[in-house]
């Protein structure tokens, strides 16, 4: 029985990763499988707590390869699901990530940065995963990955990944970071009939006629669920409409995995969030998300003062990337900086869009991210 409100309304003091927890309730997850890493763990903590007062369910698994196996089965059985990890644990999971692009099972993954490679630096902040956010599973597939910096994002992005997984039919990522996920702000739940909630695209077809990865014309097909009367496969082995192996068809193959890729990039313009600051007369455009997002934009300010034309771009949606938004801003910018907490990865993205010779690349590794001084101090010695 249902004993607690599972959304808990009104004004509240939150670390992020709690924040997070109340986010997937929110937007409707009942199964949450995870296993405990740093610094994850007090999303684990906080939906253990909650979801047996709300009619959900919490397991925890014995390693992060079953957690995310587990959340898929939810997912097949009609559930919202969702695992939390780090980078360690993001690893493991990345071959069953792998298995929900190829059977398009909606779920939701929060992975909180840390420091790595391997074991790292579990208590202290890191960009590093971003382009195995990406990559990280072999062969072609699109996901999409959102990158909070606030609190407050930690839980309005988190109900954001679970609209967008369950509108695309696709893994979606809340890439946080250490310090969003420990700091304490203000956070605001507006009432529950406020929150736009997405649920995915159901089978409405008798039995005998579904096809279980026949898309519409949007490329999603609609969903049938575990239990639901309807007899179908559902498998990792290269399949046709009716789900079932092909994996000798170069024709299935192709068709198969452009639609995976293609239901992303052709509903990009959709999906793509990105923040703008100062950006109509900027001469130099600051790109930086998460944490680092939140020093950029002071040292943007600052630079206003003392007479340099500068602005921010802010990804949202690290994946897909705001290309045209990027593009845009860079038309009249005379130098790009990419402040990142890794040795150079989504600068790539923006070497690559903009095709500018005057991108420079900020990184800082270890114990904090960069201060509003360092990068205000970058960008005085960039700017000509």
């Amino acid at each position: 029985m249902v004993k607690e409100k599972a959304v808990l309304t009104g004004m509240h003091f939150m670390s992020g990763d709690i924040a997070c927890a109340e986010g997937a309730i929110a937007a409707g997850c009942r199964f949450f499988a995870g296993y405990p890493i740093t610094p994850a763990t007090e999303i684990a903590e906080h939906i253990a707590s909650r979801m047996p007062k709300i009619g959900g369910v919490y397991i925890q698994m014995e390693d992060e390869i079953a957690s995310i196996a587990a959340v898929i089965g939810a997912s097949y059985a009609g559930l919202k699901a969702m695992t939390a990890t780090s980078g360690p644990g993001f690893s493991l999971m990345q071959e069953n990530i792998g298995l929900a692009a190829m059977t398009e099972a909606p779920c939701v993954i929060v992975d909180v940065m840390r420091g790595g490679p391997s074991t790292g630096q579990p208590t202290l902040p890191g960009q590093q995963d971003v382009m195995q956010a990406k990559w990280g599973s072999h062969g072609d597939y699109e996901i999409i990955a959102l990158s909070p910096c606030s609190v407050q994002e930690m839980f309005d992005l988190t109900i954001e990944a679970f609209n967008l997984s369950e509108t695309y039919r696709v893994p979606a990522f809340v890439m946080a970071d250490e310090v969003v996920a420990h700091m304490w702000e203000k956070l605001v739940i507006p009432p529950a009939e406020e929150i736009k909630i997405v649920n995915r695209k159901r089978a409405n077809m008798p039995p005998e006629k579904y096809l279980p990865f026949m898309p519409d014309d949007d490329l999603v097909p609609p969903m049938a669920c575990f239990g639901e009367g309807y007899r179908f496969h559902a498998t990792g082995l290269t399949h046709n409409e009716y789900g079932y192996p092909r994996t000798q068809s170069s024709e299935v193959q192709t068709k198969l995995v452009q639609r995976l890729c293609e239901k992303i990039r052709k509903n990009a313009d959709k999906i793509v969030r990105a923040e703008e600051n100062m950006l109509e007369d900027a001469e130099v455009v600051v790109v930086a998300y998460g944490i680092v997002a939140r020093a950029a934009l002071s040292a943007v300010k600052k630079a206003r003062e003392k007479g340099i034309k500068a602005g921010l771009l802010r990804p949202i949606t690290l994946w897909p990337f705001p290309e045209k938004t990027l593009a845009k801003a860079a038309e009249n910018a005379e130098t790009i900086i990419v402040p990142e907490m890794n040795c150079g990865q989504l600068v790539r993205e923006v070497e690559r869009i903009t095709k500018s010779s005057r991108v420079f690349h900020l990184a800082k590794l270890g114990e904090e991210p960069h201060s509003p001084m360092e990068i205000f101090d970058f960008i005085r010695r960039k700017h000509k």
